[in-house]
C-alpha cells in the first residue's frame, strides 16, 4: 500500500512541476513574436500592403495568429493600419494612446527615428486571458510605417 501512495505522489509532483510547462506553451515567446515580424514583412513585400493588412487582420489565418500572437501595424504619425486582435483600432491616431502612464505608440516611433527596430514592454489587454498583462513587442520599420508583434509575460 506504501509502493502506491508513493507512487501517487510521483504522479502528482510531476504533474505539479509541468504544469508551468505546459502554460508556457499556451503562450507565444518574444523569439516567437520577432520571427512573426519578419514573417509578416516578407508577406508585405511579395504580396502588398492591402492584401497583407487584409490577412494580418483575419483571426482565422493562422499564419499571423498563434495563441496570444498577433500582428500590429502603424504608420509614422501613429495612425493604426492594421490590428490582429482589435479590428476597432484599424484607422485611428493612437499616438497620444496611454496605458497606465506609457504612451506605447509614441515611444515606438520615438525609438524608430533613431535605428529600425527595437523592443518595448508595457501593459496589454491579452486578448485570450482578457487580463491586462505585460506584453515586450518586437516592432520594425518598413518604408513610412512600422510591423510589431509582442509576447505577454
Amino acid at each position: 500500500m506504501k509502493w502506491i501512495n508513493k507512487l501517487i505522489s510521483i504522479a502528482v509532483m510531476g504533474f505539479v512541476m509541468s504544469a508551468p510547462a505546459s502554460a508556457r506553451e499556451d503562450r507565444g515567446s518574444t523569439p516567437q513574436a520577432q520571427a512573426m515580424v519578419k514573417k509578416g514583412i516578407a508577406y508585405i513585400k511579395k504580396n502588398g500592403r492591402e492584401k497583407a493588412f487584409t490577412d494580418f487582420n483575419d483571426a482565422a489565418n493562422k499564419d499571423f495568429h498563434d495563441r496570444d500572437l498577433y500582428l500590429f501595424v502603424y504608420d509614422m504619425n501613429g495612425v493604426n493600419l492594421s490590428h490582429g486582435a482589435n479590428p476597432k483600432m484599424i484607422g485611428k491616431n493612437l499616438l497620444d494612446l496611454k496605458v497606465e502612464g506609457k504612451s506605447i505608440i509614441r515611444d515606438m516611433i520615438t525609438a524608430l527615428k533613431t535605428k529600425n527596430d527595437g523592443w518595448i514592454d508595457y501593459q496589454w489587454p491579452n486578448p485570450v486571458t482578457k487580463a491586462l498583462e505585460t506584453k515586450s513587442s518586437y516592432f520594425e520599420k518598413v518604408d513610412d510605417y512600422f510591423v510589431g508583434c509582442g509576447a505577454y509575460k
